[in-house]
């Protein structure tokens, strides 16, 4: 008898084992193909802005330009008429207070010169007139160059002010943006944070809906590659299919059949 073919295949249990296998892989698939994948790559696992960030970026917002205000309360502290607004209100009287004591002052030492006059011997004579103009000139002097001498005093003072100030805004607006940028700063590190700890706890839920989402895909996978160890390590099964040798009448038949053939196709002549 000859041998068609051989064909080797699984144990029988084998066998029973792989379709179970397919079984669950298509029953893993199909659930693949009819899940809800917002579950897995939805927007809500994404963290918004912490409240805190978006106080910081709202104070940003309203915190633009506020140094405007100081540099405007200094300029207003320059050019040729500031220091007007830094004047003593009690200037004049402070003034006036001065130059009548010393106009009472002047008067007792016009009194005086009468007295001088004898001592010096020119009492009731044109001299003694020369020295009440001379003294009163000198006293006149005297009493402007005071009066000169409160004023500028006076406007010393206000513009020393006038400047003062003008240092002094510049100072409070560069304080102020850096005191707004400093709570700009902590607001977002705070909020930061907070986003940061909102965000690791959704991407632990997305990865926990990706495993529960995948897990009979990787079930049936496991349970695919226990199958292929053993049949792998097991041995299969081996089936031939055998068929009888020619009787000699068939043999005889064969060979005559293809003598005529020779000879039709002239192999002989």
């Amino acid at each position: 008898m000859a041998v068609d073919y051989t064909q080797t295949s699984p144990a029988t249990f084998i066998e029973g084992e792989s379709k179970l296998y397919l079984d669950q892989l298509k029953e893993a698939i199909g659930k693949l193909k009819g899940g809800d994948l917002t579950k897995l790559f939805g927007s809500q696992f994404v963290a918004g802005q912490d409240p805190l960030q978006i106080q910081a970026q709202n104070l940003m917002q309203s915190g633009i330009g506020g140094y405007q205000k100081y540099l405007n309360a200094a300029e207003a502290s320059t050019g040729p008429n500031a220091y007007k607004s830094y004047m003593s209100p009690y200037q004049n009287e402070v003034i006036n207070t001065t130059l009548n004591e010393y106009d009472v002052q002047s008067q007792k030492g016009a009194q005086g010169v009468p007295a001088a006059a004898i001592a010096a011997g020119a009492f009731g004579g044109g001299r003694e007139g020369v020295q009440r103009a001379e003294y009163q000139s000198n006293s006149d002097r005297n009493r402007a160059g005071l009066n000169a001498n409160l004023l500028s005093q006076g406007f010393n003072q206000a513009n020393l002010l006038a400047q003062q100030n003008y240092k002094n805004q510049l100072n409070l607006g560069t304080a102020s943006q850096g005191f707004l940028g400093q709570d700009i700063g902590a607001l977002q590190t705070f909020g930061g944070i907070n986003q940061a700890q909102k965000q690791a706890e959704l991407s632990a839920n997305q990865q926990l809906a990706s495993e529960q989402y995948y897990q009979p895909l990787k079930n049936a996978q496991a349970y695919g590659s226990g199958i292929m160890g053993l049949i792998s390590g097991y041995p299969g099964q081996t089936q031939s299919t055998y068929s009888q040798d020619p009787s000699f009448s068939q043999n005889l038949l064969s060979a005559g059949t293809t003598l005529a053939g020779l000879y039709k196709g002239g192999f002989f002549s």
